[in-house]
């Protein structure tokens, strides 16, 4: 009677067990999840300006990931596309304007009325404004454009004393796999990862050359594979994917292991850890 007894209390336990959201099961110590808030917590925000990184630091964002070019006149601003045209009132190259050109823009009012006003940042007021308080993944945007960015940001790192990040805190990453080489070779000491949404870029030759001087792969989401993520994780490497704007992606990614999701909505992934 009593073994009868234990016998359907393990059951009732199993079935509790897997009726728990995948999300759930994973929210504790043994599973480092990281969440990346793409171009700051850009579902609640305009992408790329304070408000948004300001919404990733209250939605308690592990990193906070921004998107660098440069003015016509040298300086590193924050805006995603090449022109400013969608993401503001103005029109024209970003590197075809001055910063003060870039600054005089309103970079809010497309995204909503209640952030009118809001401007274009710079690399170094973002650094200064979220040092210590979350990490940053800063991707180099159309280094082509831009002869010498790759120095440029590791100058703002270094004038920062943010070129030795022990904590690893300061991730750069580009499309551009070439200029994630040429930081690599400047700053050594500060991790570097290769965005993709090719899957030729993922081969095993290709991880194999990537390991050579990354520290992570991170490809689009619809290229993760549990298979992907082993084949990164054994050449030591790890994995954040991009971009999760629907909830019922999340669980998928969780369940293939990867290390991080890149997510415009930061309040969509469990917390579960944090970076120490």
């Amino acid at each position: 009677m009593i073994l009868r007894k234990l016998k359907v209390s393990l059951a009732l336990l199993a079935m509790v067990w897997f009726a728990v959201p995948l999300t759930e099961t994973y929210a504790d110590s043994r599973y480092k999840l990281l969440t990346v808030a793409h171009r700051g917590a850009s579902g609640y925000a305009p992408e790329n300006t304070i408000a948004a990184f300001d919404k990733a630091v209250e939605m308690k964002a592990d990193f906070y990931e921004l998107d660098v070019q440069m003015s016509k006149d040298g300086e590193l601003v924050l805006i995603h596309d090449t022109t400013v045209d969608r993401t503001t009132d103005g029109s024209g190259a970003v590197g075809d304007l001055t910063f003060e050109e870039l600054r005089a823009l309103d970079a809010g009012s497309s995204f909503s009325p209640e952030y009118a006003g809001e401007q274009i940042p710079t690399l170094g007021e973002a650094l200064d404004r979220y040092r210590g308080k979350i990490g940053v993944l800063i991707e180099i945007k159309a280094p082509w454009l831009y002869p010498g960015i790759e120095q440029k940001v590791a100058d703002e790192l270094m004038k920062r004393n943010m070129d030795k990040p022990e904590n690893g805190k300061v991730i750069i990453q580009s499309f551009d796999h070439a200029s994630v080489q040429r930081f690599h070779n400047i700053l050594p000491s500060v991790q570097v990862g290769v965005l993709t949404y090719q899957a030729q870029d993922l081969t095993a030759e290709k991880l194999q050359e990537f390991a050579g001087y990354a520290d992570f792969v991170n490809p689009s989401l619809n290229l993760v594979t549990e298979q992907l993520v082993d084949q990164i994780h054994s050449l030591g490497m790890k994995i954040h994917t991009w971009t999760v704007r629907d909830h019922s992606l999340v669980d998928p990614l969780i369940q293939a292991g990867v290390d991080g999701i890149i997510t415009d909505y930061p309040d969509y992934v469990p917390r579960n850890s944090h970076i120490q």
